[in-house]
């Protein structure tokens, strides 16, 4: 996969409200994400920028993020409401290496709000570097994304994303440290994640890395991705093509089938597995349009 294309930005506001449920704030230091991952839904955020290009090709990092942040913080009397890191882009992707505006955010709330509730999600084994601030804040939790046990697989659905292997390391380092460490199967590839041992294989490598809760999520039937899903699938995994065909013909079905297998898998392992949540009725109307036959 080509390098990202990445061009400095400046930003008005850092702290925003989000829909996403169980959190009142959302942080997203960067515009766009150099991991590149086929599925993601995120691409849809480029209707509202003319100056974007390729999603995966391009980085925008707010360079002056922790600054409007400290900013917004220190104007509010009183704060409360759980944050997420990464909503629409991933905190810990390569660039963060270079510019550092994740961890300068971490080090407003450390200062400004110890106190706050805060959850990261990433897929990078770069947030293992802010271990030191991670645990200045009392309520923190890191979740790691990982979609599938096998690094070849992974590369070729998430081609700038660390390993899964690393992500795995990575979670087990945290949860050594004492940080609390979660893991989100998402989305549930039909045919890829849950082809016959593969989420046995991946539910237990997070167990043994000190996971301590696994959540998982349904496809987001997005036009732009299921058809570079399609791509790749054929490309990669064509004996698991029919299998994302049923899930598009029948996502409510599919799901019920896999809640069955989840139960079990949690009672082997010993620790809760969260279901996929039924589509949105957005979500299902998107299905409908990039709905694929053949």
């Amino acid at each position: 996969m080509p390098e990202a294309v990445v061009k400095p930005a400046y930003c008005k506001t850092a702290l925003n409200r989000t829909g996403i449920g169980g959190y009142r704030y959302c942080l997203n230091p960067y515009f766009g994400c150099a991991h590149g991952c086929l599925y993601c839904y995120a691409d849809t955020i480029l209707r509202f920028a003319s100056r974007a290009g390729k999603w995966g090709g391009f980085v925008a990092p707010k360079v002056n993020f922790p600054e409007v942040f400290g900013r917004e913080l220190r104007r509010k009397r009183a704060f409360s409401g759980r944050i997420i890191l990464g909503t629409v882009t991933d905190v810990y992707q390569p660039a963060e290496a270079e510019f550092g505006l994740t961890r300068d955010s971490l080090k407003v709330l450390a200062e400004e709000y110890p106190n706050a509730e805060v959850e990261i999600l990433t897929k990078s084994d770069l947030v293992v570097r802010d271990a030191d601030l991670l645990r200045k804040l009392q309520h923190c939790s890191v979740g790691f994304t990982v979609t599938v046990p096998d690094d070849g697989a992974a590369s070729a659905l998430e081609p700038g994303a660390a390993p899964s292997s690393a992500r795995l390391q990575a979670a087990g380092k945290l949860a050594a440290a004492g940080i609390d460490v979660w893991a989100f199967i998402a989305p549930v590839l039909p045919g890829i994640t849950d082809a016959p041992g593969v989420l046995e294989r991946l539910v237990g490598a997070m167990r043994d890395a000190g996971v301590k809760e696994v959540c998982l999520d349904a496809l987001n039937p997005y036009p732009a991705s299921v058809e570079r899903l399609m791509v790749a699938y054929r490309a990669g995994f064509p004996r698991a093509v029919k299998c994302l065909e049923r899930y598009l013909s029948d996502p409510s079905g599919y799901l019920q089938a896999l809640s069955g297998e989840l139960v079990a898998l949690s009672r082997r392992h010993g620790f809760y597995v969260r279901p996929p949540r039924p589509l949105r009725k957005k979500e299902r109307r998107e299905r409908e349009k990039g709905k694929v036959k053949g």
